[in-house]
């Protein structure tokens, strides 16, 4: 009697354990589907982000921000959708151009279509969902940008009249230099900062696949408009990166969610979250906030509703499903495996980059702990950008000798002798970021 009951334990556990290894294996196949489908695109997008850096300067495109007038939204709107920055990194760039004469419309302007899209970001809409997102997603965030913009410029009753002298990166003259930067910054700098949210979106979107059933939108939450709603409550607190939020649109389509809804994710999602909404607030003020906010929630909803309303749904329907996905002829197949093993290999190197980086700043730690060293938290950091951003504004404090910030904890310890505190706190609010104050430690 024990030994039938052993043995009908046993073929029990080695189903579920059957069960659970085919479940594993599926979601890492699929995880494995979504990366190839990316990858190549994603290569091209991370080149054009380096040429972007490289050779559009940034002192050529600040004096078309000034004024408070249409054309200075339509231009700084224009400069943003094709830059591949997201919703925290775009806000030191952004700012850097108010402090130096652009006005607070062509500032929200720029801040509003920047996050939203980008040239990688559109890359991967077309991989994955299709020329109609890809091309409508950037309208989209042009449009909002210099609705945002003009809205922000009817409440300003001062125009800026500041001269702009933004000073230019240091860039290398030489032409073999630019495309050793060109390369460093798009395939090392940029990969980095999106690569944390790129995986993120990745794993998100291969285990919805799992969890969601087939058809579940037009099964259970069958209203279109219900949709969006339920979308957008998700997406305004979320964190997504432009690029991470393809992948979970793909997904949600898949499953029945409507295009003009995925659409509200896809524009939503890396336009607002707690941190920007927190910082946008005490850096431009409560009106330029709300004006970025309710633009970009407005803009996609009336977007997303014009898709579902008036454009044929076959536009956005056989561009990517179970059936399709990872089927292609020979000369792609091997075209995508080689760009998933490089895409693979640079987001190794970049783990391996931040490795070392951690290592050098913990040698920088023990080098200073002989200097008087102070600790400040600050809000808003949420990218390697943020972080130089921060630490490199401190450091033009006299009297400071290095600056380490901590992306994690929001911990920015201070070295040197004699700097003033209140000029620290300056800096940090002068960049767009939350002065909290100076943690005493126990």
């Amino acid at each position: 009697m024990i030994f039938k009951d052993w043995n009908r334990l046993s073929l029990v556990l080695y189903f579920r354990t059957t069960q659970m290894e085919q479940l594993i294996i599926g979601y890492f196949k699929t995880f494995w589907e979504l990366f190839n489908e990316m990858a190549l695109y994603l290569l091209i997008g991370f080149f054009f982000a380096g040429f972007l850096h490289v050779f559009i300067r940034k002192e050529r495109i600040a004096k078309f921000m000034g004024g408070n007038d249409l054309k200075s939204t339509v231009n700084a709107s224009l400069l943003g959708v094709p830059l591949p920055l997201c919703s925290c990194g775009v806000i030191p760039a952004g700012l850097s151009f108010m402090k130096n004469g652009a006005s607070k419309g062509a500032t929200v302007s720029f801040l509003i279509s920047t996050p939203q899209t980008g040239i990688d970001s559109i890359m991967v809409t077309y991989s994955m969902l299709g020329w109609p997102l890809a091309v409508i997603r950037p309208i989209v965030a042009f449009i909002t940008g210099v609705l945002g913009g003009s809205v922000t410029n009817l409440f300003q009753k001062n125009k800026s009249e500041a001269k702009l002298t933004l000073e230019s990166d240091e860039l290398p003259k030489n032409f073999l230099g630019k495309i050793k930067e060109l390369l460093r910054y798009g395939f090392i700098d940029f990969l980095q900062d999106i690569s944390k949210w790129l995986i993120i979106g990745l794993a998100v979107a291969a285990l919805l696949s799992y969890i969601i059933p087939e058809n579940f939108f037009t099964t259970y939450i069958a209203y279109k408009w219900l949709n969006m709603l339920l979308v957008l409550a998700v997406s305004i607190p979320l964190y997504v990166c432009a690029t991470g939020s393809v992948p979970i649109a793909a997904v949600l389509m898949m499953k029945g969610l409507s295009p003009g809804a995925a659409l509200v994710f896809l524009m939503a999602g890396p336009a607002t979250n707690v941190s920007t909404i927190s910082v946008l607030s005490k850096s431009l003020g409560k009106s330029a906030m709300l004006a970025y906010l309710l633009t970009i929630i407005g803009g996609a909803l009336i977007a997303g509703v014009f898709i579902d309303s008036f454009l044929p749904e076959t536009w956005f329907t056989g561009y990517m499903n179970h059936d399709q996905m990872g089927k292609m002829d020979m000369g792609n197949s091997y075209l995508y495996l080689g760009a998933s093993i490089l895409l693979a290999l640079l987001l190794l190197n970049g783990v391996r980059l931040k490795w070392l980086a951690a290592k050098a700043e913990k040698n920088r730690i023990l080098n200073t702990s002989k200097m008087a060293v102070k600790t400040f938290l600050v809000e808003g950091m949420t990218c390697n950008k943020c972080k130089a951003h921060v630490e490199n504004d401190i450091k033009r404090v006299e009297g400071v000798e290095d600056a380490i910030a901590d992306l994690a904890t929001g911990m920015v310890s201070v070295s040197g002798a004699g700097f003033d505190g209140a000029k620290v706190k300056l800096m940090v609010e002068q960049g767009g970021y939350i002065y909290k104050g100076e943690v005493y430690k126990m």
